[in-house]
């Protein structure tokens, strides 16, 4: 008798993307549907709490009946709910919880609370079906850079992580400062490519006893510093060069943290996630270094590196068949930590 499929509506709401998405078995995509907040957000310069959430509101249904439609099933052929409860902000963490819940209340359905940078993880399962544990994740995204040991499904060791600005932050503050407004990275990516990265020598922090820690604000601060110096010698900012400079900084930093890193550990394979896992020059400095090193590398399409509700569905599979349950009491966890429960 053949087993019967598993099919997991992953809902995220963490930040400014509304999404849900229908996994069967942990690993096909049926739907995936994203309704983002960019352009909205974008006139704020940056993702305004308050605003996300009541978008979230306004979008949440449309999005998941979007989703069982593109998937041709209904709430019934679900087997269980799988939802981001935290990190984020937590007035749009709470929308996709409440909406998750009750969902699950009105359908005797299971609920699975998702982390969120877990998702992120598991959205490498995607795309490369014979992936899987242990390896390591280089977790870069606008809130969190972490270098994480994936042992099993759903055990994490976090041996790196910033000890102050999130790379994307990072990426998001250098933008505003050479004039080119909100999302950061992909418009510093995409401008890097008209610069010399060798124009400026931007610094690389270590931290002393902490090989795989990372640390952004100094290079931040001396972006801001290099421009301040040209204004006050009346000498030309070059925002290619710059934006080309800074990336390459961060670009090493994140590269030679993590090929060391999986030596160390003795992972043949290493794996990208996050909405800075997109990113051009960190994928193709990765790639070399991993073939250099013999190692296997790992990264989603650009579609599954944002916030998706995929990355939900699949995480929620795991936690959901290592028997993960959420009562009516599963909150939205701003700061939850990865391997937290």
């Amino acid at each position: 008798m053949e087993a019967k499929d598993t099919l997991i509506l992953g809902i995220e709401s963490s930040c400014d993307e509304t999404a849900a998405a229908v996994i069967r078995n942990g690993r096909q995509v049926l739907s995936n549907v994203i309704a983002s907040q960019i352009d909205l957000h974008k006139l704020y310069g940056g993702v305004v709490p308050e605003i996300a959430s009541r978008k979230h509101i306004e979008k949440i249904n449309q999005v998941i009946e979007e989703a069982l439609a593109e998937a041709k099933i209904t709430l019934d052929d679900l087997d269980a709910i799988a939802v981001t409860y935290g990190p984020g902000l937590v007035g749009a963490l709470l929308v996709g919880v409440a909406e998750a819940k009750a969902i699950c209340f009105a359908k005797n359905k299971p609920l699975v609370g998702v982390h969120h940078i877990e998702g992120h993880v598991s959205a490498n399962y995607i795309e490369h079906p014979d992936l899987e544990p242990p390896f390591l994740c280089l977790i870069v995204s606008g809130g969190h850079t972490h270098l994480v040991l994936v042992k099993e499904y759903g055990v994490y060791e976090i041996i790196g992580q910033t000890r102050d600005d999130a790379v994307g932050e990072a990426f998001d503050k250098v933008a505003r400062a050479i004039g080119l407004g909100y999302p950061g990275g992909p418009k510093i990516d995409k401008l890097a490519k008209e610069g010399n990265a060798d124009a400026i020598r931007f610094p690389k922090a270590k931290i002393e006893g902490s090989p795989f820690d990372f640390s952004f604000s100094g290079v931040k601060s001396a972006v801001l510093n290099h421009i301040n110096g040209c204004k006050m010698k009346g000498e030309p900012i070059v925002e290619a060069d710059i934006a080309a400079s800074f990336q390459k900084a961060v670009t090493d930093v994140l590269v030679e943290r993590t090929i060391k890193a999986a030596k160390e550990y003795h992972m043949d394979v290493v794996a990208l996630a996050g909405g800075v896992a997109s990113n051009s020059a960190l994928r193709n400095a990765m790639e070399l270094a991993c073939k250099k090193a013999g190692l296997r590398l790992c990264y989603p399409s650009p579609i599954y590196c944002t916030d998706n509700g995929a990355m939900i569905g699949v995480a929620g599979y795991y936690e959901y068949i290592n028997g993960t349950r959420h009562s009516w009491d599963l909150n939205a966890v701003p700061n939850l930590k990865i391997g937290q429960r």
